[in-house]
């Protein structure tokens, strides 16, 4: 019986935020997740809301150039505190989702309890739980920052649950053939 070699696959978490975003970097390959980076983005102090926003899509270009993920996850968002703060937080993802997308990565998304559940076994898990779990399950020497533990916790859900997690690889074709953002699938042989 002839064992193949898994190609790894690069999963990048997105927490967007107005203030700050976070963003990790997970490897997939085969049953194994590793870590491979995470951080914030944050922008100036008394920055216009275009400002930030332009900070953020900045900041993620750069991630996305440095670590070359095949893959973004970003939190779907279902509620917020209040009608002001859902609109920006929806500007922020927005952002998000069009850098990713821009990028030719395929874009998925998932609701926080869902990546609260695969992360800590609780879709109610406190934010210092989930970066506890984080910190645990990646083998890291420090707890990142909440921002960022709440991104690698949402590439670990789909490291864990994700479509292409066990049998697939997924690309986007260069946007001169992609013909309507089609997603190609191959399978592993």
């Amino acid at each position: 019986m002839r064992v193949l070699a898994q190609r790894p696959h690069r999963i990048l978490g997105i927490d967007p935020g107005s203030s700050v975003t976070g963003f990790g970097v997970v490897e997939r390959c085969g049953g194994r997740v590793r870590h491979v980076a995470h951080g914030t983005l944050r922008a100036a102090r008394g920055a216009s809301l275009a400002e930030r926003l332009a900070s953020i899509q900045a900041g993620l270009v750069r991630a996305i150039a440095e670590h070359r993920p095949e893959v973004a996850v970003v939190e779907r968002v279902f509620a917020g505190r209040s009608v002001r703060s859902a609109l920006v937080l929806g500007h922020a993802r927005g952002v998000a989702l069009a850098t990713a997308a821009a990028a030719g990565l395929t874009v998925c998304e998932y609701t926080a309890p869902e990546i609260k559940l695969a992360v800590t076994g609780a879709g109610a898990a406190e934010k210092r739980q989930v970066q506890a779990m984080v910190e645990r399950l990646l083998s890291l020497d420090a707890a990142p920052a909440l921002d960022a533990a709440d991104a690698l916790a949402a590439a670990l859900c789909h490291a864990h649950r994700g479509p292409l997690a066990a049998f697939a690889s997924a690309r986007r074709e260069p946007r001169s053939r992609r013909g309507g953002g089609r997603l190609v699938v191959r399978r592993a042989r």
